[in-house]
């Protein structure tokens, strides 16, 4: 499994080893002790989650309130995406910067977002299927969205595409707003989150 560091402090992509033969092939795309190796714990996983775009669809900027605080490990199954990870962690030394990996069916890429990060994609082609690893359970009233066409994130949407975005995501605030409103997670308190929860 390789892995490499992102801009956003405590992100990482993480490319295994694909094993074809005559009849297709096998990929793992998460692996337990690779994870521990690139982040000295565990994953705590409380539930995963699976979705299916078509070509063009954006979904984010989306975030947990911490606390409860959530991190997440997303790999696309079917199809590709555009997937990015954004840092809105007050305090953070990478606050603000965004980074981005392309998930295909080559290299079967996935990504960890760290507790406090924000998550967004946008599907390639028809039928993409996204799959997240996370470690709290989905609850409606902590699950938070900044706009994706806010220009202080200039997000790097493909301007090749027609975008598809939900009701709820294009009403979504800005970063700036949510700063002002106190929704945005502090950093310290992120980082003792997730370390908490990989030696549990």
């Amino acid at each position: 499994m390789q892995v490499r560091e992102l801009k956003v402090d405590g992100a990482l992509e993480f490319t295994p080893p694909v094993y074809p033969d005559e009849r297709g092939l096998f990929v793992s795309p998460f692996q337990g002790p690779a994870f521990a190796a690139a982040t000295g714990g565990r994953f705590p996983l409380a539930q995963s989650n699976h979705s299916r775009s078509r070509r063009g669809v954006v979904r984010g900027v989306h975030y947990t309130r911490t606390p409860p605080g959530c991190a997440k490990y997303v790999y696309c199954a079917r199809g590709s995406a555009l997937d990015m990870v954004v840092d809105i962690r007050l305090g953070s030394p990478t606050f603000g910067q965004v980074d981005s990996v392309l998930m295909d069916q080559q290299d079967f890429r996935a990504m960890y977002f760290p507790v406090g990060t924000a998550h967004a994609f946008v599907a390639l082609e028809d039928d993409t299927v996204m799959s997240y690893l996370v470690t709290s359970s989905y609850v409606p009233e902590n699950e938070l969205a900044i706009s994706v066409t806010d220009p202080e994130l200039a997000l790097p949407l493909p301007d090749d595409l027609e975008l598809t975005v939900s009701e709820r995501d294009r009403v979504a605030m800005t970063l700036a707003e949510a700063q002002e409103q106190g929704l945005l997670p502090e950093y310290a308190r992120c980082q003792a989150i997730e370390q908490r929860g990989r030696r549990s």
